[in-house]
């Protein structure tokens, strides 16, 4: 399809890449007329080959998996599970993450190593993204994200092998947020760890550091609003330019998306952010449903939040650390940055998330 899109920036340009330039510190005008793929209307096309951006273990097994959430959205995921496991009585995680990522990515590793340490893990698409089912493509919701991991926890809780009193979530980057959001409502889950966690609805409203003005969020939201007419008037969304692709001078954080997302090291061709887009209009139900309120209702169960020492998002654990009530940890992983927690075995910290959820599900 031909994306017939020009973008004129007023004021500074900010943000990381084209969801951002639409939140950030400066407002984008954008005048697009595009078109999408339209979506099969409940679920992608699900290949039962091995795709993902790391090796397959032989200590595990693997199948693909399809469910339904609460809105009727067909979700995919990959369940893996221990090849020396019991019949039943196993602990459970659901897994998501980052934001813009697919399963065959961060998600897809954490839940393969944790199956490898004797935990049955489901490590799915969010709703409208990868192989998993909603139209349009590539947009997100706070609402219907959330609701994802509770339609993953559905569907471990039904599995003859898992303990469905013993499932815990984790949630990567963006979807670190929406992991913490599922837990604070869903009481069946016992434990949730956020690994380099964004609060998705906090960067989207005021910018990275909280530096936009009230004035620019209006103007934000008014390009946004108006994009609905041109929506409408053309029958399908417009779509922000390509994700990760550099053009010089970008911030270094930047250039550690484009070395996972736009390498070898993690690139997969259905990922939002690996040279594809969200919807320009995806921040409208971010900018005013912040999705951390809740947090401290997440306890008397734990909360382990991870982040690496040098990343450009660490405040967003730090803060949601300090408004989460015990018991809670905070563990800052020295000298990783942001994107070190996606997929380097070395620097993420297996061993404590493994024996935090022992604990946490025994």
């Amino acid at each position: 399809m031909t994306d017939k899109s020009n973008e004129r920036t007023a004021g500074t340009t900010f943000g990381r890449r084209a969801m951002l330039k639409m939140t950030g510190a400066g407002v984008a005008s954008i005048s697009m007329a595009s078109a999408i793929n339209i979506s099969i209307a409940r679920a992608q096309t699900m290949t039962e080959d091995w795709d993902k951006t790391f090796p397959q273990s032989d200590r595990v097994d693997h199948e693909k998996v399809r469910f339904t959430n609460r809105y009727g959205i067909t979700l995919t995921g990959d369940l893996y599970l221990p090849k020396d496991r019991a019949k039943s009585g196993l602990p459970a995680l659901a897994i998501s993450g980052p934001f813009g990522a697919v399963k065959e990515q961060s998600s897809g590793l954490y839940a393969q190593t944790m199956a490898e340490r004797g935990f049955v893990t489901l490590a799915f698409d969010p709703s409208y993204t990868g192989e998993s089912g909603g139209e349009p493509r590539n947009v997100a919701s706070p609402d219907i994200n959330t609701e994802d991991f509770m339609a993953a926890v559905d569907d471990l809780g039904l599995h003859g092998s898992v303990d469905r009193e013993r499932i815990g979530v984790i949630g990567i980057c963006g979807w670190g947020g929406m992991a913490l959001n599922a837990v604070a409502a869903d009481k069946r889950v016992k434990a949730v760890a956020a690994s380099t966690m964004y609060d998705m609805t906090r960067v989207m409203s005021k910018g990275y550091n909280d530096s936009v003005t009230a004035e620019q969020r209006a103007a934000t939201l008014e390009q946004l609003s108006r994009q609905r007419w041109e929506d409408a008037e053309n029958g399908v969304p417009a779509m922000q330019p390509a994700y990760n692709e550099l053009h010089g001078g970008e911030a270094q954080f930047m250039v550690d998306y484009h070395d996972y997302y736009m390498t070898s090291r993690g690139y997969h061709e259905r990922a939002v952010n690996s040279g594809n887009s969200w919807t320009i209009t995806t921040p409208l139900s971010f900018m005013n449903m912040p999705i951390l309120n809740y947090i401290a209702e997440i306890a008397p169960r734990p909360v382990l939040f991870i982040h690496g020492e040098n990343a450009h998002s660490r405040y967003f654990s730090e803060t949601a650390y300090e408004a989460a009530a015990e018991p809670k940890e905070l563990l800052i992983v020295p000298g990783a940055n942001h994107t070190d927690l996606y997929d380097k075995v070395d620097v993420i910290p297996f061993d404590r998330i493994e024996t935090f959820f022992e604990q946490a599900l025994a």
